[in-house]
């Protein structure tokens, strides 16, 4: 290691440093014993263009330990990608400061997710391997690799203890993602001390299991020793690479260096004066940084410009020769589905009850020929769930061009996976499982929401429909839990229509995720469903003049809701029904558009849902009711439950007469 790498290191370390302990908080460990991995690979190994920090055929990096932002900062800094300024990294962790901290996608270029909580990063690289060895085997052509990129995701011991890791690496390993090289910051240090207290397994075993090659690197401040190690990792072309490299947490610290103490905490004026002495750094002012080593990183910026130019005379020849494949390129990654929305053999109209997840099913297997970037599957779920697309193969280690995905039982890191997969971009990716477990996923919807990634997410099996499995297969909370989630929407669908209306909403939305919650029971058709579904809550059923009352019901609720209006007009009441198969889409419409559905001068309002009826209190008000479940279900047919539970005719006609 000469001079100007080891003056580069510290430069990553004293950045680091000084912005977490000006910010008075931050985790100074990781940043400190990473340096010379996070160098040695952005230096010397990362396909690049910090100028062009999109370009597609880019390596991804992903620190899966994203409580070490600055490590990340310090890197975009100093190969100046987006121009993040010392001024940023002086603002770490203030409001507003584009050095949030945790990385954020699309927040900071430059960060290819978001992370935080462990692990996810891990699975989310895993998706992003996937989709890049889909798209090799769609694009490439002999002499032209024109999809050919490695992703690489740093994290610690968190990140191997949290579960969702293991799912991600089990499948990892199955379907040979050989693209895919994982560093390990071993340094045996967490929160509460050594990782023995409650983490002594063999790791790399485990990662032989899982069908990874695995290397290790004694001495994470060995440069040398790193680049042997990732270079051997890249020559492995049939399984993923775990490279374990033996750091010290807050390395250069006396103080702090191997200690639990440098994990989450600020190193401290003093230590921080005692960590330039250490490192015989040049100066004493915070945030300097010598010349020398701008310029040895502008240097390195340049030479990292020449894989993209090589990249797109290649690319310019390859659509040349092949302008068919241009035409499919430019559509897997521009293309869009917003002209079904015009197009009436999309918006066939249902003429017999179905379920609407097998209704959900069938419009996969138009959208499918519509988008031939759609890519997705279930959690082992498929033939429930009624997700596979027919005729497209499925993605295995011997067949990349298949589109269907097969995750295993592994909810949690098939929703990262999805996300990883949304993030590479050039596919449009979905995840299906049953509603009730997806309190597995939720953890990695919210990443989704959080990042602006529009992962479709197939919820079947949606209320105590699902009969005889009984109340640990019966969803009941969950659909208010997503509804509360921040940019996030949750289409329950009653009919073939609405159905459709979801799925056009999921397949055209930019920057929000969709929940499609989906029956296992047949549904019927509604008469008055229609595309105004698409502004998520509208008026299904009316009446001459002002509503004597409102009934706002979604899903296999809204015939319900139907059959008590016609029992109620009957004695000579008037009434309106809504259907809401979206409240977070009726909320983005106009005041006026949504007085016009739900007039506030109607107090008289009934919401039927067969779950959890946290939430329709913002519909229902204080003067209204709500038909749902209040507590778990139980065992038995369908409709013998819906009975027990009060989802009848007769229960709304009264809850309306109780007002």
């Amino acid at each position: 290691m000469n001079q100007i790498d080891t003056l580069s290191i510290n430069a990553i370390r004293i950045l680091s440093a000084d912005a977490i302990q000006k910010a008075n908080s931050g985790h100074p460990g990781l940043p400190l014993g990473c340096a010379p991995i996070g160098y040695e690979l952005f230096a010397h190994h990362l396909s690049y263009n910090p100028a062009n920090p999109d370009w597609f055929n880019r390596d991804r990096f992903i620190l899966s330990g994203g409580h070490g932002s600055m490590l990340l900062y310090s890197l975009l800094h100093l190969f100046r990608v987006g121009n993040l300024t010392k001024e940023d990294l002086m603002n770490f962790r203030q409001v507003g400061s584009r050095t949030p901290g945790h990385p954020e996608y699309g927040h900071t270029t430059g960060v290819e997710a978001t992370t935080g909580p462990l692990g996810a990063g891990m699975a989310m690289a895993v998706g992003m391997a996937m989709a890049e060895a889909h798209l090799a085997a769609v694009f490439n052509k002999e002499n032209y690799p024109v999809v050919d990129h490695f992703t690489y995701v740093l994290g610690g011991d968190g990140c191997m203890m949290e579960g969702i890791s293991s799912e991600a690496f089990s499948l990892a390993g199955t379907l040979g993602l050989s693209k895919l090289i994982v560093l390990y910051d071993s340094n045996r240090i967490s929160i509460e001390g050594s990782t023995d207290i409650a983490f002594r397994e063999n790791v790399e075993e485990r990662m032989r299991a899982f069908g990874f090659q695995t290397i290790t690197v004694e001495d994470g401040n060995n440069i040398d020793a790193i680049a042997m190690a990732i270079e051997a990792a890249k020559r492995d072309t049939e399984h993923p690479s775990f490279i374990t490299i033996k750091t010290e947490i807050g390395y250069g610290c006396p103080a702090k260096q191997g200690k639990a103490s440098a994990h989450g905490e600020p190193l401290g004026a003093e230590n921080v004066k005692a960590l330039r002495e250490n490192l015989n750094w040049p100066c004493e002012e915070a945030f300097f940084v010598p010349e020398e080593v701008y310029r040895h990183f502008d240097q390195l910026s340049q030479e990292k410009a020449e894989a993209e130019a090589a990249w797109n005379v290649m690319f310019a020849a390859y659509c040349e020769e092949y302008p068919k494949m241009e035409a499919l390129w430019n559509q897997y990654q521009n293309g869009t589905a917003e002209e079904l929305l015009n197009d009436e053999s999309y918006w066939t109209a249902q003429e017999k009850a179905d379920a609407t997840r097998s209704i959900s099913g069938k419009i996969i297997n138009v959208l499918k020929d519509r988008l031939p970037n759609l890519f997705g599957g279930s959690a082992d779920l498929a033939p429930s769930n009624k997700t596979y697309m027919n005729g497209e193969g499925d993605f295995s280690k011997e067949d990349r061009k298949g589109r269907n995905l097969h995750f295993g039982v592994r909810e949690l890191a098939m929703a990262a996976i999805g996300n990883g997969i949304a993030l590479h971009g050039g596919l449009r990716p979905f995840v299906a499982t049953f509603f009730v477990f997806s309190d597995y996923v939720k953890p990695m919807a919210r990443l989704s929401s959080l990042m602006g990634v529009p992962l479709t997410y197939v919820f079947t099996h949606d209320s105590i429909g699902v009969g005889e499995d009984g109340p640990t297969h019966e969803p009941i909370e969950q659909l208010a839990a997503l509804r509360a989630m921040p940019n996030f929407h949750v289409f329950r669908p009653c009919d073939a229509m609405e159905t459709q209306a979801a799925w056009y909403s999921a397949v055209t939305s930019k920057h929000t995720p969709t929940a499609l919650v989906l029956s296992r029971q047949n549904l019927e058709p509604m008469k008055g469903s229609s595309k105004e579904a698409l502004k998520g809550g509208y008026i299904l059923e009316d009446c001459q003049g002002t509503p004597d009352a409102i009934l706002i019901a979604t899903g296999s609720e809204v015939g319900l809701a139907v059959k008590a209006k016609a029992e109620l007009e009957k004695e000579g009441m008037k009434i309106r029904v809504v259907s809401m198969p979206c409240m977070d889409l009726f909320e983005e419409q106009t005041a006026e558009y949504r007085e016009s559905v739900l007039p506030k001068a109607v107090r008289k309002r009934v919401a039927v849902e067969a779950l959890g009826g946290f939430g329709w209190e913002r519909y229902t008000g204080l003067d209204g009711a709500v038909v749902s479940m209040k507590g778990f279900g139980a065992s038995g047919p369908a409709a013998e439950l819906f009975e027990k539970f009060g989802f009848t005719v007769e229960n709304v006609v009264n809850a309306v007469k109780s007002l």
